[in-house]
């Protein structure tokens, strides 16, 4: 057995391989450009990177997308950059790849917000021209496939492609597929789904046009930002990008993409430190956020202008920029201290109660459920005997299933759908659900509010009132609310009706 590990340790790799967690808001750190850069300002090895914007010698030769209306209810928007003079290897080729996947996966919600296209910009001609076709009339070869196909055909041909099928719904159902055509009608890409063939990117590839169709404008500049951002340290000029001009048709708006913008900030250093509990000079302070790509100076007093470069969206706040100091400083270096206002953590009220009340029901030998707080509108109209139109409910906008319509506005349906799938169980089933309902209301904040209500149900051969009766009389009494014979508002009573209920 130990000639056996012997061996297995000669034959491992000597390599160590470091696995990095990195922070969901720091889209720059998702490749090995923007962490080794990041890690090297970090340790003051080399200078924060400045980028800039560069034009040709005449603004009008600017390289133009032209947005058709057509794409609005599609994929309204379309962000764009070029990267000249550019040069990459092997390991850059594929960490470009890779980075635009991952922005596809976290930033773009699987490409549903965000879709990133790249070209060799030698082998097509501008200007450019984003247009929404119906499938039939959509024809090129995708990439790295040997013949074309039209968009139907695209969708067949992707149906059980390992990566491409999760994206294939997103606008599969559509009428008319997004596509983008150079001057000559050359397909460049079928956005959120494939590129195409033609004007794959290669090693010998020189300059790179970047095309970005998403449905929320300000993720897709911040994912051309970041991609910019990243690899434009492989341009023939360092750190510099061409931006590309934007023409939408319908409102005859023209914006150029990207900006590149840097912001400015000021924050006070003492606000800083007394936030995260640190005792620090401002000039300090201004040096720890330089390290964290923040470039920072002391202006008047403890006042510090910080500013924040495009690759920076994270930060939008002045809290935001607290916690870089925070992690410049380390957090492990922060001494931990007791607070000096005295505060004894106690549980909810209402929770407090509703566990009482938990207690109690399984005395009584009630089983407690948990069922779904969303169900369809039949659930709490039609099934219980309402009209939907009188019910509080909150609708969802985009349900998923015809099960989850509504946000639940009475605990009976679930538990009703429990009995119904237990009908196999011994009698009698005892159950109760403690748990909130949301119904709509105009005063409050959000539109809506909750209510802690508690269900419980009986079910058995015979109807058995006196056990629901029983636990309502118990649940009163825990309460203190008494039995009210005269039938007034001072306590609680049974009001009977024309229907199969009583009122309480």
């Amino acid at each position: 057995d130990n000639l056996e590990l012997i061996n297995h340790a000669d034959c491992a790799s000597e390599e160590i391989i470091y696995k990095i967690d990195v922070p969901a808001n720091r889209y720059d750190l998702l490749c090995l450009e923007g962490l080794t850069a990041g890690l090297l300002v970090f340790l003051e090895k080399i200078p924060q990177s400045r980028y800039k914007l560069i034009y040709p010698t005449s603004q009008n030769k600017l390289e133009k997308i032209t947005v058709k209306s057509a794409c609005m209810n599609v994929r309204p928007f379309v962000v764009g950059a070029i990267l000249r003079g550019i040069t990459l290897t092997k390991e850059s080729y594929d960490s470009f790849i890779d980075l635009q996947d991952k922005l596809h996966q976290n930033l773009g919600r699987k490409r549903s917000l965000v879709s990133i296209g790249t070209h060799d910009l030698d082998t097509i001609k501008g200007p450019f021209v984003y247009n929404a076709e119906p499938p039939k009339d959509i024809r090129f070869k995708p990439l790295n496939q040997d013949k074309e196909y039209n968009g139907e055909e695209i969708m067949d041909l992707y149906a059980h492609h390992a990566q491409l099928k999760q994206y294939l719904p997103i606008i599969k159902d559509s009428p008319v597929y997004p596509i983008i055509y150079d001057s000559n009608g050359v397909v460049l890409s079928l956005p959120p789904i494939i590129n195409s063939d033609h004007s794959k990117i290669t090693l010998n590839t020189k300059n790179i046009f970047i095309e970005c169709t998403n449905t929320d404008l300000t993720k897709g500049q911040i994912a051309v930002d970041i991609l910019v951002s990243a690899f434009s340290q492989y341009c023939k000029d360092k750190y510099t990008v061409e931006p590309v001009e934007i023409i939408y048709e319908e409102t005859k708006e023209v914006v150029r993409s990207p900006t590149l913008q840097y912001r400015s900030n000021e924050i006070n250093s003492d606000d800083a430190v007394n936030f995260i509990g640190i005792k620090e000079t401002p000039q300090k302070i201004a040096k720890l956020l330089s390290k964290m790509c923040l470039k920072s100076e002391v202006k008047n007093g403890n006042i510090l202008s910080v500013e924040i470069p495009p690759t920076r969206h994270d930060v939008i706040h002045a809290r935001d920029i607290y916690e870089d100091i925070a992690i410049a400083w380390g957090y492990n270096n922060i001494l931990k201290t007791i607070p000096k206002i005295l505060s004894v953590g106690k549980k909810f009220p209402l929770n407090k109660l509703t566990d009482h009340l938990r207690q109690e029901l399984a005395q009584c030998a009630f089983t407690e459920t948990l069922t779904f707080a969303l169900c369809s509108r039949e659930d709490v109209s039609d099934k219980l005997g309402w009209s939907f139109d009188q019910i509080p409910a909150v609708t969802i906008s985009n349900p998923k299933t015809l099960e989850f319509q509504v946000v639940r506005t009475t605990l009976l349906p679930g538990l009703l759908k429990t009995i119904g799938a237990n009908k196999n169980m011994p009698l009698p089933l005892k159950l109760y659900e403690i748990s909130d309902v949301v119904l709509r209301d105009p005063q409050a904040e959000c539109g809506a509010r909750n209510q802690r209500r508690l269900c419980a149900i009986y079910y058995n051969k015979s109807a058995g009132l006196e056990v629901i009766h029983g636990l309502l009389d118990r649940i009163m009494s825990l309460l203190d609310v008494p039995w009210n014979v005269n039938k007034t508002n001072d306590g609680y009573y049974l009001e009977a009706t024309e229907g199969i209920v009583y009122l309480l």
